[in-house]
């Protein structure tokens, strides 16, 4: 019997760690005093861990055939089965899954006692300083010295943590190429007065991401305006090209269309509007469609008084507000950084992993799980999912091989 441990019990550790135990003597080492805490704040509390729709189209990668390797359709049907064996009923909402419960701690909590029963030495308040190798692997820790005849690096990213994560260093020591670890899934700031005078409105919009002046990326949703820039899934959708762009000094603009849903030219939208619905101000006009605290600020940066009629606008004005209402540009000069983060973009590069392992393929006995390999998926459960998968094939790696 193998000694194995695995380093970090997160996600993708505890998972890894009870698939390894059918064969092995597992032990986690977890610097936190509990595992999988960040499992607990995923999806407002109710850990959103798996979609209906999971597949690569949903991820950032670099390499389709590996990713091929990974999300398949029996790997996918195992953690199900997994995930329903250790007690989990899925709420399913809109192809997002969720506890039954609706609290991220039954997640959290099944995890934990499933490896408890499996024999997994759960071995927490123990921060790993150093790992070398000799014959064995040899990991220092905050709690004393450990030796394993295989190590799993499950320690996740940067993200949604204060200092910075140790994985990365272990495996740059194991020469592995760590590709750059930037926020993605985050808030993206700019710059502006206007800014603090639609902080707090909600709307769903548009968003379009242009980079050095060109189209990459489009994203649907709900959009929250702030007073350091946006927010929001529709946002976070697009975080992640962001943070790459802005790494390589490119210019990051979004564009944001307020009415999507608008057919018509705005400017004959309009006409129509303010005949049918006559003796009302622009502002009046604008607020059946907006929350006042958007509209006022459009009408500001137009030069367009408050109540100004319709028919009084010269043409000029009216084509300036038609813009800023369908194609409003704000210049993205950077993201609320790792702590407010769900996840990060790059890390671990995918061509040095087995992916029907997850081991190594730099170094021997050694296996990569979770979010610090460079593959970041959008919001929706895609991340968790991708942490579970990984988690158990390393597991499963680590039982084939012996």
């Amino acid at each position: 019997m193998s000694k194995v441990i695995v380093v970090g019990g997160g996600a993708s550790g505890l998972v890894a760690s009870i698939y390894a135990s059918k064969n092995n003597d597992v032990v986690v080492l977890e610097k936190n005093s509990k595992c999988a805490k960040k499992i607990l704040v995923t999806g407002n509390g109710k850990c959103n861990y798996w979609n209906s729709d999971f597949t690569k189209d949903h991820f950032n990668f670099s390499d389709s055939t590996w990713i091929n390797s990974i999300i398949t359709k029996e790997n996918k049907e195992e953690i199900m089965n997994f995930f329903d064996s250790i007690g989990i009923i899925p709420n399913i909402k809109n192809g997002y899954y969720y506890p039954m419960s609706n609290q991220a701690i039954s997640i959290n909590t099944s995890l934990i006692k499933e490896a408890e029963l499996r024999g997994v030495n759960i071995i927490t308040d123990t921060e790993v300083l150093n790992v070398s190798y000799d014959k064995k692997y040899i990991i220092e820790t905050s709690n004393g010295v450990y030796e394993a005849d295989k190590l799993i690096i499950s320690t996740g990213s940067h993200a949604y943590i204060q200092d910075k994560c140790i994985g990365y260093n272990i495996l740059r020591k194991f020469n592995h190429k760590i590709n750059p670890v930037l926020p993605a899934l985050v808030q993206l700031e700019s710059h502006g007065s206007f800014l603090k005078k639609w902080a707090g409105v909600r709307i769903d919009a548009e968003l379009s991401l242009y980079e050095n002046n060109k189209l990459i990326s489009n994203s649907s949703g709900e959009v929250q305006l702030t007073d350091y820039g946006i927010s929001g899934i529709c946002t976070f959708q697009l975080s992640s090209l962001v943070s790459i762009g802005l790494y390589n000094n490119k210019k990051e603009c979004i564009h944001i269309n307020f009415m999507p849903y608008l057919n018509d030219n705005f400017i004959d939208f309009m006409n129509d509007r303010n005949k049918k619905v006559n003796s009302r101000t622009i502002s009046e006009l604008l607020d059946g469609l907006f929350n006042y605290k958007l509209s006022n600020t459009i009408l500001e940066l137009c030069n367009i008084k408050l109540d100004d009629k319709w028919d009084c606008i010269d043409n000029s004005k009216k084509e300036m507000l038609a813009k800023k209402i369908t194609d409003f540009k704000i210049d993205i000069t950077g993201t609320k950084g790792y702590k407010n983060a769900q996840t990060c973009t790059g890390g671990v590069d995918i061509k040095e992993i087995n992916p029907k392992t997850m081991e190594s393929l730099i170094k021997k006995d050694l296996y990569i799980t979770g979010e610090i390999i460079d593959v970041d998926g959008q919001c929706g459960g895609y991340n968790l999912g991708f942490a579970f998968l990984t988690g158990m094939i390393a597991g499963r790696g680590v039982n084939d091989k012996n």
